[in-house]
Protein backbone atom coordinates (compact mmCIF):
# COMPACT_ATOMS: atom_id res chain seq x y z
CA UNK A 1 0.00 0.00 0.00
CA UNK A 2 1.23 3.77 -0.98
CA UNK A 3 2.01 5.87 2.19
CA UNK A 4 1.48 8.80 2.54
CA UNK A 5 3.28 11.86 4.21
CA UNK A 6 0.21 14.01 5.48
CA UNK A 7 -3.33 12.51 5.90
CA UNK A 8 -5.59 15.50 7.33
CA UNK A 9 -8.72 13.91 8.29
CA UNK A 10 -11.55 17.27 7.39
CA UNK A 11 -11.93 19.78 4.24
CA UNK A 12 -13.44 22.53 6.49
CA UNK A 13 -11.41 25.87 6.98
CA UNK A 14 -8.58 24.61 9.09
CA UNK A 15 -8.08 21.52 7.17
CA UNK A 16 -8.17 22.98 3.63
CA UNK A 17 -5.74 25.19 4.95
CA UNK A 18 -3.27 22.95 6.77
CA UNK A 19 -3.70 20.44 3.28
CA UNK A 20 -2.81 23.14 0.85
CA UNK A 21 0.06 25.07 3.18
CA UNK A 22 1.55 21.13 3.27
CA UNK A 23 1.09 20.36 -0.07
CA UNK A 24 2.88 23.99 -1.15
CA UNK A 25 6.02 22.28 0.51
CA UNK A 26 6.41 19.36 -1.74
CA UNK A 27 4.73 16.92 0.83
CA UNK A 28 2.03 13.91 -0.74
CA UNK A 29 -0.90 15.15 1.28
CA UNK A 30 -4.41 13.61 0.67
CA UNK A 31 -7.10 14.97 2.68
CA UNK A 32 -10.19 12.75 3.83
CA UNK A 33 -13.89 14.16 4.29
CA UNK A 34 -17.54 12.33 4.38
CA UNK A 35 -18.64 15.07 2.35
CA UNK A 36 -18.65 15.34 -1.71
CA UNK A 37 -17.95 19.16 -1.71
CA UNK A 38 -15.19 20.44 0.52
CA UNK A 39 -15.66 23.41 3.25
CA UNK A 40 -19.52 22.40 3.66
CA UNK A 41 -19.50 24.38 7.09
CA UNK A 42 -17.81 26.98 5.80
CA UNK A 43 -20.07 27.73 2.86
CA UNK A 44 -23.64 28.70 5.59
CA UNK A 45 -21.18 30.66 7.84
CA UNK A 46 -22.27 34.62 8.44
CA UNK A 47 -25.55 33.54 7.06
CA UNK A 48 -23.63 32.54 3.95
CA UNK A 49 -21.78 36.11 3.52
CA UNK A 50 -18.74 34.39 5.34
CA UNK A 51 -17.33 37.18 8.14
CA UNK A 52 -14.01 35.25 7.82
CA UNK A 53 -11.65 37.69 10.24
CA UNK A 54 -11.13 40.89 11.63
CA UNK A 55 -9.15 43.26 11.00
CA UNK A 56 -7.19 43.85 13.82
CA UNK A 57 -3.80 43.43 15.74
CA UNK A 58 -3.17 40.25 17.49
CA UNK A 59 -3.56 41.68 20.58
CA UNK A 60 -7.11 43.03 20.07
CA UNK A 61 -7.55 39.67 18.58
CA UNK A 62 -6.58 37.75 21.73
CA UNK A 63 -9.28 40.11 24.10
CA UNK A 64 -11.79 38.58 22.36
CA UNK A 65 -11.11 34.76 23.28
CA UNK A 66 -12.59 33.69 26.38
CA UNK A 67 -11.16 30.03 26.38
CA UNK A 68 -7.05 29.63 25.97
CA UNK A 69 -6.05 32.73 24.40
CA UNK A 70 -2.44 32.34 25.15
CA UNK A 71 -2.47 28.92 23.51
CA UNK A 72 -3.03 30.98 20.13
CA UNK A 73 -0.25 33.93 20.45
CA UNK A 74 2.31 32.07 18.30
CA UNK A 75 -0.52 30.67 15.73
CA UNK A 76 -1.72 34.22 15.46
CA UNK A 77 1.19 36.04 15.06
CA UNK A 78 2.30 33.32 12.50
CA UNK A 79 -0.73 33.92 10.00
CA UNK A 80 -2.30 37.47 11.35
CA UNK A 81 -5.66 38.61 10.41
CA UNK A 82 -4.07 41.17 8.12
CA UNK A 83 -1.86 38.18 6.29
CA UNK A 84 -5.47 36.02 6.04
CA UNK A 85 -6.58 39.26 4.39
CA UNK A 86 -3.90 39.77 1.86
CA UNK A 87 -3.78 35.48 1.43
CA UNK A 88 -7.82 35.80 0.35
CA UNK A 89 -7.15 38.86 -1.51
CA UNK A 90 -4.37 36.54 -3.30
CA UNK A 91 -6.71 33.94 -3.94
CA UNK A 92 -9.02 36.25 -5.81
CA UNK A 93 -11.44 37.19 -3.26
CA UNK A 94 -11.76 40.52 -3.40
CA UNK A 95 -12.81 41.79 0.43
CA UNK A 96 -14.63 44.82 2.44
CA UNK A 97 -14.30 45.88 6.27
CA UNK A 98 -17.76 46.52 7.90
CA UNK A 99 -18.93 47.73 11.26
CA UNK A 100 -17.05 46.18 14.25
CA UNK A 101 -13.96 45.94 11.88
CA UNK A 102 -15.71 42.59 10.19
CA UNK A 103 -14.17 41.39 7.56
CA UNK A 104 -16.44 39.63 4.05
CA UNK A 105 -15.59 39.08 0.98
CA UNK A 106 -17.09 41.64 -1.27
CA UNK A 107 -19.69 39.53 -3.39
CA UNK A 108 -21.08 38.72 0.34
CA UNK A 109 -21.01 35.03 -0.67
CA UNK A 110 -19.34 32.44 1.67
CA UNK A 111 -18.97 30.32 -1.59
CA UNK A 112 -16.26 32.09 -2.97
CA UNK A 113 -14.58 32.26 0.14
CA UNK A 114 -14.87 28.53 0.18
CA UNK A 115 -14.21 27.69 -3.46
CA UNK A 116 -10.95 29.38 -3.39
CA UNK A 117 -9.61 27.97 -0.04
CA UNK A 118 -10.60 24.68 -2.02
CA UNK A 119 -8.68 25.79 -5.16
CA UNK A 120 -5.83 26.60 -2.94
CA UNK A 121 -5.62 23.09 -1.55
CA UNK A 122 -6.53 21.18 -5.12
CA UNK A 123 -3.63 23.24 -6.91
CA UNK A 124 -1.14 22.47 -4.45
CA UNK A 125 -1.49 19.02 -5.09
CA UNK A 126 -4.12 17.95 -2.72
CA UNK A 127 -5.76 15.08 -3.09
CA UNK A 128 -9.61 14.95 -1.86
CA UNK A 129 -11.13 11.38 -0.99
CA UNK A 130 -14.53 10.88 0.26
CA UNK A 131 -14.99 8.90 3.50
CA UNK A 132 -15.30 8.59 6.90
CA UNK A 133 -12.67 7.76 9.49
CA UNK A 134 -13.44 5.41 11.89
CA UNK A 135 -10.53 5.29 13.89
CA UNK A 136 -6.65 6.73 14.06
CA UNK A 137 -3.45 4.36 13.48
CA UNK A 138 -0.81 4.08 15.79
CA UNK A 139 2.53 1.98 15.48
CA UNK A 140 4.99 2.26 18.73
CA UNK A 141 3.25 5.22 19.78
CA UNK A 142 3.76 7.09 16.32
CA UNK A 143 0.73 8.11 14.39
CA UNK A 144 0.59 5.48 11.58
CA UNK A 145 -2.49 6.67 9.43
CA UNK A 146 -6.26 5.79 9.63
CA UNK A 147 -8.74 3.23 9.22
CA UNK A 148 -12.43 4.39 7.27
CA UNK A 149 -15.65 3.11 8.18
CA UNK A 150 -15.61 1.03 4.78
CA UNK A 151 -12.42 -0.80 5.97
CA UNK A 152 -9.82 1.18 3.33
CA UNK A 153 -6.28 1.59 4.98
CA UNK A 154 -4.65 5.00 4.59
CA UNK A 155 -1.21 4.69 5.53
CA UNK A 156 0.41 8.52 6.85
CA UNK A 157 3.81 9.46 8.09
CA UNK A 158 1.94 12.60 9.96
CA UNK A 159 -1.95 13.28 10.53
CA UNK A 160 -3.65 16.15 10.99
CA UNK A 161 -6.48 16.58 12.42
CA UNK A 162 -9.18 19.50 12.12
CA UNK A 163 -12.50 17.86 11.88
CA UNK A 164 -14.81 20.70 13.29
CA UNK A 165 -16.34 20.30 16.76
CA UNK A 166 -20.52 19.22 17.40
CA UNK A 167 -22.17 22.07 15.44
CA UNK A 168 -24.20 21.80 12.27
CA UNK A 169 -24.05 17.77 12.08
CA UNK A 170 -25.52 17.85 9.16
CA UNK A 171 -22.24 19.66 7.95
CA UNK A 172 -20.20 16.70 8.54
CA UNK A 173 -19.25 18.46 11.92
CA UNK A 174 -20.78 16.10 14.73
CA UNK A 175 -18.12 15.49 17.14
CA UNK A 176 -16.05 12.52 15.20
CA UNK A 177 -13.07 14.31 15.55
CA UNK A 178 -13.47 14.05 19.13
CA UNK A 179 -14.09 10.78 19.68
CA UNK A 180 -11.22 10.19 17.28
CA UNK A 181 -8.38 12.47 19.53
CA UNK A 182 -9.98 10.30 22.31
CA UNK A 183 -9.39 6.46 21.07
CA UNK A 184 -5.06 7.77 21.11
CA UNK A 185 -5.22 9.06 24.45
CA UNK A 186 -6.03 12.84 24.09
CA UNK A 187 -8.38 14.04 27.18
CA UNK A 188 -11.30 16.29 25.90
CA UNK A 189 -12.79 19.09 27.92
CA UNK A 190 -16.40 18.92 28.12
CA UNK A 191 -18.73 19.95 24.84
CA UNK A 192 -20.81 22.95 25.11
CA UNK A 193 -22.69 25.16 22.84
CA UNK A 194 -21.03 28.80 21.85
CA UNK A 195 -22.59 31.45 20.05
CA UNK A 196 -25.73 29.58 19.80
CA UNK A 197 -29.45 31.39 20.19
CA UNK A 198 -30.81 32.32 24.60
CA UNK A 199 -34.02 30.44 25.37
CA UNK A 200 -36.11 32.12 27.87
CA UNK A 201 -39.25 31.19 30.04
CA UNK A 202 -43.01 31.58 31.01
CA UNK A 203 -44.23 34.49 29.53
CA UNK A 204 -41.13 36.21 28.00
CA UNK A 205 -40.83 32.62 26.03
CA UNK A 206 -44.32 33.34 24.83
CA UNK A 207 -43.34 37.08 23.77
CA UNK A 208 -40.43 35.78 21.82
CA UNK A 209 -42.81 33.05 20.03
CA UNK A 210 -44.85 36.29 19.23
CA UNK A 211 -42.05 38.50 18.06
CA UNK A 212 -40.75 35.65 16.33
CA UNK A 213 -38.97 37.05 12.71
CA UNK A 214 -38.80 40.53 14.37
CA UNK A 215 -35.19 42.01 13.96
CA UNK A 216 -33.90 45.53 16.27
CA UNK A 217 -31.50 47.19 15.32
CA UNK A 218 -28.93 49.63 16.83
CA UNK A 219 -29.64 48.64 20.37
CA UNK A 220 -27.88 47.91 23.20
CA UNK A 221 -27.97 44.15 24.70
CA UNK A 222 -26.19 42.93 28.12
CA UNK A 223 -26.48 39.99 30.50
CA UNK A 224 -26.67 40.42 33.92
CA UNK A 225 -25.98 37.42 36.47
CA UNK A 226 -28.18 37.43 38.89
CA UNK A 227 -26.07 35.00 40.93
CA UNK A 228 -23.04 37.38 41.35
CA UNK A 229 -25.19 40.73 40.84
CA UNK A 230 -22.84 41.85 38.10
CA UNK A 231 -23.40 43.07 34.83
CA UNK A 232 -21.61 39.94 32.51
CA UNK A 233 -21.50 41.02 29.03
CA UNK A 234 -22.55 44.22 27.14
CA UNK A 235 -23.02 44.98 23.21
CA UNK A 236 -24.43 47.08 21.18
CA UNK A 237 -25.90 46.38 17.40
CA UNK A 238 -28.53 43.47 16.42
CA UNK A 239 -30.71 41.22 17.94
CA UNK A 240 -33.62 39.17 16.92
CA UNK A 241 -36.50 37.20 18.21
CA UNK A 242 -37.04 33.56 18.01
CA UNK A 243 -39.51 30.99 18.88
CA UNK A 244 -38.67 30.66 22.72
CA UNK A 245 -35.97 33.40 23.02
CA UNK A 246 -33.06 35.75 21.71
CA UNK A 247 -30.65 35.41 18.90
CA UNK A 248 -28.50 37.84 16.64
CA UNK A 249 -25.15 39.19 16.59
CA UNK A 250 -24.93 40.51 20.27
CA UNK A 251 -26.65 37.72 21.71
CA UNK A 252 -24.73 34.84 19.85
CA UNK A 253 -21.43 36.98 21.74
CA UNK A 254 -23.28 37.11 24.78
CA UNK A 255 -23.65 33.16 24.75
CA UNK A 256 -19.93 32.71 24.77
CA UNK A 257 -19.59 34.34 28.39
CA UNK A 258 -22.51 31.87 29.88
CA UNK A 259 -20.88 28.80 31.03
CA UNK A 260 -23.66 27.64 33.70
CA UNK A 261 -26.44 29.00 31.81
CA UNK A 262 -29.39 27.43 34.69
CA UNK A 263 -32.42 29.10 34.55
CA UNK A 264 -33.12 32.14 36.07
CA UNK A 265 -29.46 32.68 36.80
CA UNK A 266 -28.79 35.07 33.95
CA UNK A 267 -31.33 38.15 32.65
CA UNK A 268 -30.64 39.28 28.88
CA UNK A 269 -31.55 43.29 28.75
CA UNK A 270 -32.64 45.42 25.26
CA UNK A 271 -32.04 48.87 25.20
CA UNK A 272 -34.20 49.93 23.22
CA UNK A 273 -32.68 53.53 23.06
CA UNK A 274 -29.16 53.40 24.15
CA UNK A 275 -28.46 56.87 21.96
CA UNK A 276 -30.77 58.37 24.56
CA UNK A 277 -30.60 59.17 28.12
CA UNK A 278 -33.47 58.34 30.58
CA UNK A 279 -34.41 62.30 30.83
CA UNK A 280 -33.86 63.18 27.11
CA UNK A 281 -36.08 59.58 26.57
CA UNK A 282 -38.43 61.22 28.87
CA UNK A 283 -38.35 64.61 27.32
CA UNK A 284 -39.15 62.89 23.94
CA UNK A 285 -42.26 61.14 24.96
CA UNK A 286 -43.74 64.35 27.06
CA UNK A 287 -42.95 65.95 23.22
CA UNK A 288 -44.04 63.73 21.42
CA UNK A 289 -48.32 62.86 23.27
CA UNK A 290 -48.27 66.36 23.71
CA UNK A 291 -48.26 67.25 19.85
CA UNK A 292 -51.24 64.70 19.84
CA UNK A 293 -52.40 64.43 23.08
CA UNK A 294 -55.66 62.76 21.75
CA UNK A 295 -53.79 60.27 20.00
CA UNK A 296 -54.34 56.78 21.41
CA UNK A 297 -51.27 55.55 23.50
CA UNK A 298 -50.96 52.05 21.45
CA UNK A 299 -50.56 54.12 18.31
CA UNK A 300 -48.61 56.59 19.77
CA UNK A 301 -45.76 54.19 20.43
CA UNK A 302 -45.16 53.45 16.62
CA UNK A 303 -43.43 56.54 16.72
CA UNK A 304 -41.19 54.75 18.57
CA UNK A 305 -41.36 51.12 18.66
CA UNK A 306 -41.35 48.24 15.49
CA UNK A 307 -45.56 47.51 15.14
CA UNK A 308 -44.62 43.37 16.12
CA UNK A 309 -42.97 44.68 19.28
CA UNK A 310 -45.73 47.39 20.55
CA UNK A 311 -48.29 44.26 21.69
CA UNK A 312 -45.38 43.03 24.83
CA UNK A 313 -44.76 46.98 25.48
CA UNK A 314 -48.15 47.65 25.94
CA UNK A 315 -48.82 44.36 28.19
CA UNK A 316 -45.21 45.29 30.26
CA UNK A 317 -46.85 49.07 30.18
CA UNK A 318 -50.24 48.00 31.90
CA UNK A 319 -51.67 50.79 29.79
CA UNK A 320 -54.28 50.18 27.73
CA UNK A 321 -54.19 50.87 23.98
CA UNK A 322 -57.05 53.22 23.31
CA UNK A 323 -55.91 55.33 26.45
CA UNK A 324 -55.38 59.01 25.10
CA UNK A 325 -51.45 60.04 24.97
CA UNK A 326 -52.85 63.07 27.15
CA UNK A 327 -54.26 60.95 30.00
CA UNK A 328 -50.74 59.07 30.37
CA UNK A 329 -49.35 60.68 33.90
CA UNK A 330 -46.16 61.33 34.81
CA UNK A 331 -45.46 58.25 37.04
CA UNK A 332 -46.36 56.00 33.68
CA UNK A 333 -44.43 58.18 31.58
CA UNK A 334 -41.24 57.41 33.35
CA UNK A 335 -41.91 53.66 33.78
CA UNK A 336 -42.44 53.23 30.09
CA UNK A 337 -39.03 55.13 29.62
CA UNK A 338 -37.34 52.87 32.11
CA UNK A 339 -39.15 49.72 30.31
CA UNK A 340 -37.94 51.16 27.11
CA UNK A 341 -34.06 51.18 28.15
CA UNK A 342 -34.12 47.72 29.70
CA UNK A 343 -36.89 45.53 28.55
CA UNK A 344 -35.93 42.51 29.97
CA UNK A 345 -35.92 38.59 29.16
CA UNK A 346 -35.29 35.83 31.67
CA UNK A 347 -33.03 33.11 30.74
CA UNK A 348 -33.47 29.56 30.69
CA UNK A 349 -30.47 28.01 29.05
CA UNK A 350 -28.66 27.77 25.60
CA UNK A 351 -30.45 26.28 22.24
CA UNK A 352 -28.42 22.96 21.97
CA UNK A 353 -25.05 22.61 20.16
CA UNK A 354 -26.01 21.05 17.43
CA UNK A 355 -27.63 25.04 16.94
CA UNK A 356 -24.31 26.68 18.25
CA UNK A 357 -22.20 28.31 15.46
CA UNK A 358 -18.98 27.45 17.39
CA UNK A 359 -18.44 23.78 19.91
CA UNK A 360 -16.43 25.24 22.94
CA UNK A 361 -14.56 22.70 24.45
CA UNK A 362 -12.48 19.71 22.92
CA UNK A 363 -8.74 18.72 22.97
CA UNK A 364 -7.03 20.15 26.11
CA UNK A 365 -4.42 22.34 24.43
CA UNK A 366 -2.12 21.29 27.69
CA UNK A 367 -1.51 18.08 25.47
CA UNK A 368 -0.83 20.04 22.25
CA UNK A 369 2.43 22.09 21.26
CA UNK A 370 1.41 25.86 20.56
CA UNK A 371 4.34 26.40 18.29
CA UNK A 372 3.07 23.55 15.91
CA UNK A 373 -0.09 22.43 17.02
CA UNK A 374 1.68 18.59 17.15
CA UNK A 375 0.32 16.69 19.98
CA UNK A 376 2.41 15.38 22.43
CA UNK A 377 0.61 12.93 23.36
CA UNK A 378 1.06 11.09 19.76
CA UNK A 379 4.04 12.36 17.89
CA UNK A 380 2.70 12.67 14.05
CA UNK A 381 -0.92 14.01 15.01
CA UNK A 382 -1.57 17.58 14.89
CA UNK A 383 -4.82 18.96 16.27
CA UNK A 384 -6.72 22.63 14.33
CA UNK A 385 -9.52 24.37 14.27
CA UNK A 386 -12.47 23.72 16.28
CA UNK A 387 -10.90 20.36 17.43
CA UNK A 388 -9.04 22.68 19.77
CA UNK A 389 -10.35 23.84 23.69
CA UNK A 390 -10.47 27.80 22.10
CA UNK A 391 -13.34 29.42 21.33
CA UNK A 392 -14.02 33.22 20.78
CA UNK A 393 -16.85 35.98 20.12
CA UNK A 394 -18.56 36.66 17.11
CA UNK A 395 -17.06 38.85 14.57
CA UNK A 396 -14.66 36.63 12.16
CA UNK A 397 -12.52 35.71 15.29
CA UNK A 398 -13.33 31.75 15.11
CA UNK A 399 -12.63 31.28 11.01
CA UNK A 400 -9.34 33.29 11.90
CA UNK A 401 -8.72 30.39 14.36
CA UNK A 402 -9.16 27.96 12.37
CA UNK A 403 -7.15 29.43 9.26
CA UNK A 404 -4.28 30.66 11.56
CA UNK A 405 -4.38 26.62 13.36
CA UNK A 406 -4.57 24.88 10.17
CA UNK A 407 -1.39 27.08 8.64
CA UNK A 408 0.65 26.61 11.19
CA UNK A 409 0.19 22.43 11.47
CA UNK A 410 0.54 22.83 7.40
CA UNK A 411 4.20 24.98 8.22
CA UNK A 412 5.13 21.99 10.71
CA UNK A 413 4.31 18.99 9.27
CA UNK A 414 8.05 17.39 8.73
CA UNK A 415 9.68 16.82 5.05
Amino acid sequence: MQRIDVLVVGAGAAGLMAAGTAAQRGLSVWMVDKNAKPGRKLRITGKGRCNLTNRCTVAEFLEHVPTNPRFLYGALNRFTPADCMAFFEGLGVPLKTERGRRVFPVSDKADDVADALARFALDAGVTLLRGSVARLLTRAGHIGGCLLSDGRRIEATQVILACGGSSYPATGSNGAGFRLAAGVGHTIQPLRPSLVPLSCVGEDATACAGMMGLTLRNIGFSVYDTQRRRVLSEDFGELSFCQDGLTGPVVLSASARLKDAKPGRYRGDIDLKPALSPEKLDARLLRDWSAQPRRPFGEALGALLPRNLIPETLRRAGIPAQTPSSDITRPQRRALGALLKQFSFSIAGLHPIEEAIVTAGGVSVQEVDPKTMQSKRVPGLYLAGEMLDVDAYTGGYNLQIAFATGRLAGESVSV
